[in-house]
């Protein structure tokens, strides 16, 4: 399918944002919740048959796991449709690099859960909590270098597309593990995703798909930069061809 322009003006924020771990204990203002409500409703979706909704809500209304305190969460969820978890993260990436644009701190919470009571009142299926507040420590990076990624040997054996490439590189993913791998050339990029051993997979396998839709995100914007248009599809022959231990997720087109 052909997917809509992923906005602009977001790719910069590609190669300086990051995690943010600190936060300032007040709440963001009614208006900048608007703001980031309103970048939802208008983000585009990597497939547009898949309803999902965000929300925002206090501390108090989930329960988390991890030493990242915020304010404020974002709350994720989708109808249960295949590709529904690329499609978290290909929306949720967006919103990722739109809050890094007007100085707001943020981090995927994955063992971040709503509390029962919030659960119950969800729509749809919940995917995804994302820590939200204004940042106590720096917002950005100031280098490249200070971006913890495997060599890109690891993830691709392309030798062109380098700028393209770059930014799947640079997109986060569950404990940085980068599940992606890369092959084709730079007017077709093949997308695969690691198998995980039984036991990975009891954690790993939902937030690898997400983090794939993750990179699917910079890969778009980074193409469109560069004037291309973007056509996600499936294709046959890189299906049979997966690499070891890799399975076959799909494949951008470039023009």
């Amino acid at each position: 399918m052909e997917t809509d322009t992923v906005q602009p003006d977001l790719y910069e924020f590609i190669f300086k944002r990051k995690s943010v771990r600190k936060y300032d204990p007040a709440p963001l203002d009614a208006k900048t919740l608007t703001e980031i409500k309103d970048f939802f409703k208008n983000a585009k979706p990597l497939y547009d048959n898949i309803k999902a909704e965000m929300i925002v809500v206090p501390k108090n209304d989930v329960t988390v796991m991890l030493p990242v305190i915020s304010p404020q969460y974002l709350v994720i969820s989708s109808e249960n449709k295949e590709g529904y978890l690329a499609n978290a993260g290909f929306l949720m990436q967006q919103i990722d690099l739109f809050l890094s644009s007007i100085g707001i701190g943020c981090c995927y919470m994955g063992m971040a859960q709503p509390k029962k009571e919030l659960r119950k009142n969800l729509n749809l299926e919940f995917v995804i909590i994302m820590a939200i507040g204004k940042p106590a420590e720096p917002l950005h990076r100031k280098r490249i270098s200070e971006f913890q990624r495997k060599p890109l040997s690891a993830i691709t054996n392309m030798s062109d597309a380098n700028d393209l490439v770059e930014s799947v590189h640079l997109a986060p993913s569950a404990s940085n593990g980068q599940p992606w791998f890369l092959t084709g050339t730079q007017n077709q990029i093949n997308f695969y995703c690691v198998i995980s051993s039984f036991l990975k997979a009891i954690v790993y396998e939902k937030f690898n798909k997400i983090s794939i839709g993750i990179a699917l995100c910079h890969l778009k914007l980074a193409a469109e930069h560069a004037g291309k248009t973007v056509e996600i599809v499936t294709d046959e022959v890189a299906g049979k061809n997966h690499p070891k231990d890799y399975y076959y997720v799909c494949t951008v087109v470039l023009k």
